[in-house]
This record gives C-alpha cells, structure tokens and sequence, in this order.
C-alpha cells in the first residue's frame, strides 16, 4: 500500500516536474535563440542606419556641390557667352571652368552645348583626353535631366510666349542634377547644371540649355567630408568589397547603373555587445526560473487558466476600441511600427492613411450620439470588410480612423483599393427608418517615399488629410512636400506674429472716409501692418488668416482696438472704425474687454465704430446677436462691411439694427458705365437710407465715381481716390491740410487733390 501511493506519488511528480523541466529548458534556449536573433536584427538595423546616414552625407555633399556652382551658372554673362555663335572659350576657361577649381577645387570640367556636343573640355593640366565618348555617354542620362527639366520650366502664356516659372526650387538654385561616376579608375562625383541668366522672363521658344558639368575626386577631401558627417569608423573607398561580417557597404552607381566603387566601414554592432555582457545574467536567470518553476508548480497549475483568460481579456479592452472593436490608437501605432520594419526587411511599399468622418458632429447634433455610434460601428464594418486581408484599420477617435495597406505596388493600385473605400463608405447607412449618407476625407502617406519612421508616416497623413479637408472634404490628398512647407511656413508666421504682438512691432494705418460733400472727414478706418525688422512687409492677406487658425486674433483685435483707441485722440470728432473677427466674439467677455479699452484711453463709446462681416452669425447666433446689443447698447456704433457679398446681408439687416452699412467694394468698381450696377448702387443707399443706417461706399478710385455718389446722397465715402491708408502722423497732416483754412476738403468743383502721405 504504502510503495503504491509512493510509486503513484512519484509517477505525479514526474509528470508535473519533467515536463515543467523540459519546458523550462526549451524556454531557456529559446530565450537564448531569440536574443541571438534580435541581436542580430539590432545590427541589420544599426547597418542600414548608418547606411542611410551615408546615404545622407553623400546627398548633403553634392547639394553643396550644386550652390557651388550656382555663382557661373546662373549668371548673365556667362549664359550670353556660352550661347554666343562663336564663344571666348579663353573667357570660359578663366571665368567658369578654372574659378570653379580655383574656388571650390573642380578639377574636371566640361560644357556641353545644346545640340550635345562638347564645346570646352576643362583639366587642371589642360589635357583633353581624359573626355571620351565613354564618358560622355555615362553623364548622358543626367544632362538630359538638366535639359528636360530646363524646358518645361517654360510654360506657355495664352500670348504664346513662353514664361520661365520652374517648380520646387528657388530662385538662387539652379537647375542641376549630381551623381557619381569613374574617371581614369577612380569615383567622381560630379553636378551637371543648365547655365541660365540671372532674370528669366519672357521668350518666343523653348530651347534646350548649355550645361555645365563640374567634377571632383570622391577620394580625398570629399571623402573625407562625408565620413565626418556621417560619423562612421574606418571609412575607405575601394573597387569592390566582398561580404564580411562588421563590415557595411555603400555601391556607388554611375547615372546609368554601373557599379563605381564602394564605400566600407566598420560597422557597430550593439545587439552583439549587448548579448555578450547579458550571457551569463541570462544563464544564472534560467536556473532560477527552474527552482521556482518546480517549486510553484501545483500552485500555477490551477492558476494558469484563470490568469491567461483575465489576461486575455484585459489585453483586448486595453488594445482595442470599446465601441467599434476595432484595435485603438495605441495598438495601431504598435502594428504600424511592425509594419514599416518588416517592409523595409522586404523593401516593399506601404501607405498610412488617416481617415476622417465627414461632418460627423452634424449627425451627433441632429440625431444624438446613439445615431452617431450606430454610423460609427458601420463604419467600421465596412472599412474592415474593403481593406485587404494583410492591412490594419484602427479608431484613433471619435470619428477619426486610420489604415496601413502593405505591399502596395504603386500609386494606381492604391488609388482602386481608396476608390473602394470610399465607394463602400457611401452607400447608405441605415439608422432605424432613417438612412444616412456619410462621406470620408483621406490624407495618405507612403512608405519609404515619405520616409520610414512610424510617427514621421502618420504625421504626413495627418497634413494630407488636412489638405483634403480644407480642399472640399470626401476626397483625397496623397502627402507632398509643399504641404509640409505650407504648415511649416503657417507655423513659423505664427511664431513671428506672436513675438511681433509681444513686442509691439505692428503698426496701424488709418484710411480716412469723407462726407458726402467731399468737405470733412467724419471717419478713419484703423487697418493692421506689419513689416519685420528686416525690411519685409507682411500682407494682412497672409497674416490675418494665420491668426484666425491659431487664435492670435484675439490678441491682434484687442491690439488694434486699444491703438486706434489711444490715437483717437489726435482726431477730435472723427470716429474711429475697427475690424471684428467673428473668432472675436467667441470669448466670452469680448464685450467687457472692449468697454476695459474705451474707459482706459477715456474714449466716448460713440466715436468708435465696429465692422463686422456676416460670417460672424454664423452658427452661435443668439450669443452673436446680444454681445452686438450689448455694444450698441452701451453707444458703440456697429457696421454691416462688404454689404451684398454674401447671399442672405438682408436677413441679417432685419435682425439687427446695424447703425452703418458699408457697400461692398465691387459694386462700386462695376458701376462705371454700366447701368444695372448704378441701379444696384442706387437700391442699397436707398435701402439703407430707409432702414436709418450710415451709408458708407469703398473702393472710390475715380472723380466720376465721387460724383455720382454725392448725387445720391451716400453719407461717407472711402478709398484710394480720397486717401490711401496713412500712418498716423501722415493722417494728422492729412486732416490738418483737408480741413485747414486754406483747403476746402474738394471743393464745390471736385478740384481737390489728395495730399502724398509725409513720414
């Protein structure tokens, strides 16, 4: 009895403990092959680093290469001699050629001219058969870049004349393209650049370029500069290179695919040194893990299943979204970080694309969030069913998705399985007996044209969905590099307009408004400038929209109206008009705000005056509605501007009683001559006399124009015909000239003429 239980003991304890021991010496090796095998991606990936990095330096050193070269190809005379029937090839030689090795140590040079022959053949020594036919064919590729992209740069006028507007480069670049090739055995690198003059405007025809290609050693200096940036060790530059371990290669290729040489280095290898001091913590941490395994082994059995379904559990709430099932933002950004690893092992393309609900929060406001959750969980479905079976969808929010799509093969494949999305995004949605129609708008991005890294990929399709939002919505937007531009460039205006508000670098122009006998100014309108300190005057056109998309308009409005405040002193019973941004009336305490500025310059409410637009009732109307009442309550003047720009100026006529109504500028500008936009004109001042409101016409720019409005009443009048906007010392001047005792504003007769602004 007793040697059967203890036999029956013992047969328990083996099957328990050998097979928690053989899993626990599998685990073992298993822990020890998973580590050789990541140390030995950590140094793929670690060559491919410093691969890219060299990749990199090569690229930065041939673009210095290019401005270089900048200072003989773009250059008047230059392009005026190389083009002449019979060039100073003395002239080229001294002043292209050999200032080009003098100054930035081109040794080799040659001018090819527009029908591909060479005109001058550039060497330190003055020989000339080091140029062969060879060689020529080897740069062919290349030049004919330089030439192609020369002349489409032209584009035709409907006069027929062609224009010089070439894209994606400024205007100090040149027209240029850098490569690698061999010369007498050894790697060159050489920049081949279309010499054009200076300005380029207008021509009769299209012609093909003279080129310059300038050539220097890859050995020496160059190679030199490009293991510094770069940071490599042991950097050398031979034929050929076989395969050694810690050893990275760089093939240099010719425009026309032959191999040139390599570039090796020692490459670093940290997943190696990483394994080598983790061996034996890794060792010393497998026995122990033994001893506890056997020692917990009863304990774990019945605990193992309860723990893995928890864990499960908690694993899918916290990698995925509640409502949709859909992996969240978290997870997504994982699997898109595994995705871009594993195409770049493969060298396959994929897309990241941010996916946003069309006016979402409309069905949410109409029909309620359970509607909107509903419309959100069918969305879903239906991205899941339309993306390929290798692809991720995730919810990154309330109505934004986002997609990875591997192994794209081009853009047009992409292009059908997008169509398809949104094809299947567009069929009706139903919602009990209601059925809704939603709409997407994508931005896309592609790995590895727009890069390898995870969040670099969904930033750039972020800015794509944003262009495809700000260009209609349900469409779609492929990332491009103006785009970034234009996002770097909005932010780096916002950045300067808020150190120009903190610093008070702006200024205020004022543009006067007579009456309507053209004898006195009743009123000046305070318009915002700026100009940096180095000169460059910024169009209100530019940075007003700025403000308006990053909130600084709130702090440009209140600058504004606290200047013209304060400067209204000067003007003694002239009204001061400021421009209101509809973003404005969003704070809360605007008003109050507005009455804090009145009382600290201690000017009466009635000589200022608000301009608004009707875009300003959009949406929150009632708050719009009473902080307009509150103002005009208070005394503030309040002014409908662009008057008839916009399709519904007569409801908002009706709903609040404007004191001012300014006529939009066009109609004033079309009334020369042309009947029915004299009738419009009439109508409106008639229209607004019958209201009780201030009638006020912009845009005069001509004498007829002044009398055809005095003939008819209109109360002010403003433009560039009574003044153009002035500085505030320009427009003291200005008023003292207009209403002094020797001017009599125009006079009976019309016969004034505006004074020039001083100062």
């Amino acid at each position: 009895m007793y040697n059967s239980t203890k036999n029956s003991g013992g047969q328990i304890a083996n099957t328990i403990i050998v097979p928690m021991i053989v899993v626990v010496l599998i685990s073992v090796l298993g822990i020890f092959g998973v580590m050789y095998w990541s140390a030995n991606l950590s140094d793929e990936t670690a060559e491919q680093s410093q691969h890219h990095l060299l990749s990199g330096a090569l690229k930065l050193t041939q673009n210095y290469m290019v401005k270089q070269q900048t200072g003989v190809v773009i250059w008047d005379e230059a392009y005026w001699m190389v083009n002449d029937p019979d060039p100073d090839s003395n002239w080229i030689y001294n002043n292209m050629m050999n200032w080009l090795f003098l100054h930035h140590g081109f040794n080799r040079s040659i001018l090819v001219g527009k029908n591909f022959d060479i005109q001058n053949v550039y060497a330190r020594n003055r020989s000339e058969n080091w140029m062969t036919p060879e060689l020529l064919d080897e740069l062919t590729p290349a030049i004919a870049k330089v030439r192609a992209r020369y002349i489409t740069s032209f584009h035709k006028m409907p006069s027929g004349l062609y224009s010089y507007m070439p894209k994606g480069i400024e205007a100090h670049q040149s027209i240029a393209e850098t490569g690698v090739l061999a010369l007498e055995g050894e790697p060159y690198l050489f920049s081949a650049a279309a010499v054009v003059p200076q300005i380029q405007s207008i021509t009769t025809t299209r012609t093909p370029p003279v080129v310059l290609v300038s050539m220097v050693p890859l050995r020496g200096q160059k190679l030199n500069d490009i293991s510094e940036m770069s940071r490599l060790d042991s950097f050398v530059l031979a034929p050929m290179q076989t395969g050694r371990a810690g050893v990275g290669r760089f093939q240099l290729r010719s425009p026309r695919g032959e191999n040139v040489g390599v570039i090796a280095w020692q490459t670093s290898q940290p997943g190696s040194q990483m394994l080598q001091r983790i061996n034996p913590f890794l060792a010393l941490a497998a026995f122990m893990i033994a001893a506890v395994v056997i020692a917990v082994t009863i304990f774990t059995r019945q605990m193992t299943k309860r723990l893995a379904r928890s864990e499960a559990k908690a694993v899918q709430a916290a990698r995925h979204d509640a409502l949709s099932g859909l992996p969240n933002r978290s997870r997504f950004h994982t699997m898109l970080t595994q995705s871009v690893q594993e195409s770049v092992v493969k060298g396959t393309n994929i897309a990241v694309v941010y996916i946003d609900l069309d006016h979402f929060k409309d069905i949410n406001d109409t029909l309620g969030h359970s509607a909107g959750d509903k419309v959100i969980v069918a969305v879903a479905e239906r991205l899941h069913r339309v993306i390929p079976k290798t692809g991720v969808v995730a919810r990154i929010s309330g109505d934004e998705f986002a997609m990875v799509i591997r192994d794209c093969k081009d853009d047009e494949w992409l292009e059908y399985i997008l169509d398809q999305v949104q094809d299947e995004i567009s069929r009706p949605i139903k919602i009990g007996s209601r059925e809704l129609f939603a709409s997407l708008s994508l931005g896309v991005s592609v790995a590895p044209r727009d890069g390898n890294d995870p969040d670099e990929l969904l930033r750039k399709a972020d800015i794509a969905l944003y262009d495809a939002k700000a260009n209609g919505r349900n469409r779609r937007s492929f990332f491009e590099p103006t785009m970034e531009h234009h996002v770097q460039s909005k932010d780096k205006m916002s950045r300067e307009l808020r150190l120009a508000l903190r610093n008070d670098e702006l200024e205020l122009a004022y543009q006067p408004q007579s009456d309507t006998d053209a004898k006195r100014i009743v009123s000046v309108e305070a318009l915002a400038r700026w100009t940096k300190e180095d000169g460059t005057i910024v169009s209100p056109a530019q940075f007003i929209p700025v403000a308006e998309e990053t909130g600084l308009i709130n702090d440009l409005g209140l600058w504004v109206l606290n200047k013209a405040c304060a400067k209204a002193h000067d003007w003694p019973g002239v009204t001061v008009s400021v421009n209101v941004s509809p973003n404005q009336f969003k704070h809360p305490r605007f008003v109050e705000k507005v009455m804090a500025i009145l009382a600290a310059n201690n000017l009466p409410p009635q000589r200022l005056e608000i301009e608004v637009t009707e875009s300003v009732f959009a949406g929150r109307n009632d708050s719009v509605l009473k902080a307009l009442r509150r103002l005009k309550n208070l005394g503030v003047k309040v002014a409908l501007d662009d008057f008839g720009s916009g399709y519904s100026s007569l409801s908002y006529l009706r709903r609040f009683p404007f004191d001012t109504l300014k006529i939009d500028r066009d109609f004033v500008s079309d009334m020369n001559g042309n009947p029915e936009a004299e009738a419009i004109l009439v109508s409106i001042i008639q229209l607004g006399k019958a209201l009780g409101m201030t009638i006020v016409a912009e845009g005069i720019e001509t004498l007829e124009q002044i009398r055809f409005l005095q003939a008819h009443r209109c109360h002010r009048m403003q433009g560039f015909f009574i003044s153009k906007p002035l500085s505030d010392r320009a427009l003291g001047q200005f008023l003292d000239d207009f209403h002094g005792t020797t001017g009599s504003g125009f006079g009976a007769d019309l016969s004034y003429q505006p004074i020039a602004a001083k100062g």
